[in-house]
């Protein structure tokens, strides 16, 4: 692993271990985070967790909770476990090194809430990322097959959460339709007007199909540049309220 950073979010409650150059966690992975429904206990699980942008958040949130976050790649999974220990989570955050697809074979219906931020691009579809981006912006693993993973892991019932592209709002319908009802999707738009680039979809496994919930987009910026109250909860540490 390259050399890397020690940062803070949450208003400097949160601290993450974080590769100087590759990605780096930001509004996509706290916002994931504040989706996350107030369980008061149980187990919860993040598939391709990073250095922990997310996951540890989540942690802080949700502290009935024991966590357990799957990486592929050893070296992001070595940078969440010292954040993990950095934060005092001690053996309630643990960090497992694994193929999200392969991994929860073992693992079946194991967890009571199952989210994740999956790479947001086909491979060929954009340009080649810079160093150490490949892995988080390119799928190794296809968005249908990361859902199958994220469904096959929760307990019946249990709810399942990602952030995602705008634009690929109709292929995880697509596949959380036939195993997931109680779907909500909440847009995110960057300002009033402009249309959504990203989207958070929440379903609870094995539920009957039904009508979907699209809600008004939170918007993340005034006219000025400007977070918003909605977007400056988020990055303080409070829950969406969806």
């Amino acid at each position: 692993m390259s050399a890397t950073t020690t940062d803070t979010v949450y208003q400097g409650r949160v601290t993450l271990v974080q590769p100087e150059q590759g990605f780096r966690a930001g509004f996509d992975s706290l916002a994931l985070a504040a989706a996350l429904p107030a369980l008061d206990a149980g187990a919860a699980l993040e598939l391709g967790c990073g250095c922990g942008g997310a996951l540890l958040p989540a942690a802080f949130r949700l502290p009935g909770l024991s966590f357990t976050g799957v990486e592929q790649a050893a070296g992001m999974a070595a940078l969440a476990q010292d954040g993990a220990g950095l934060n005092g989570f001690g053996g309630r955050v643990q960090i497992e090194t694994g193929e999200a697809s392969d991994w929860v074979r073992a693992h079946e219906n194991r967890f009571d809430l199952v989210f994740a931020n999956p790479p947001y691009f086909e491979p060929g579809k954009i340009s080649e990322p810079g160093a150490g981006k490949a892995g988080a912006y390119i799928e190794s693993l296809s968005l249908d097959g990361w859902i199958k993973a994220m469904l096959h892991a929760a307990k019946p019932r249990a709810p399942v959460i990602l952030i995602h592209r705008a634009a690929e709002l109709a292929r995880l319908l697509a596949q959380l339709d036939r195993q997931a009802g109680e779907i909500t999707v909440l847009p995110i738009a960057s300002k009033a007007g402009e249309p959504a680039r990203r989207i958070l979809v929440r379903g609870r496994k094995g539920l009957k199909r039904g009508p979907l919930t699209l809600l008004p987009p939170l918007v993340s910026h005034d006219a000025d540049g400007a977070r918003t109250p909605a977007a400056q909860a988020i990055v303080e540490g409070r829950p969406i309220a969806w």
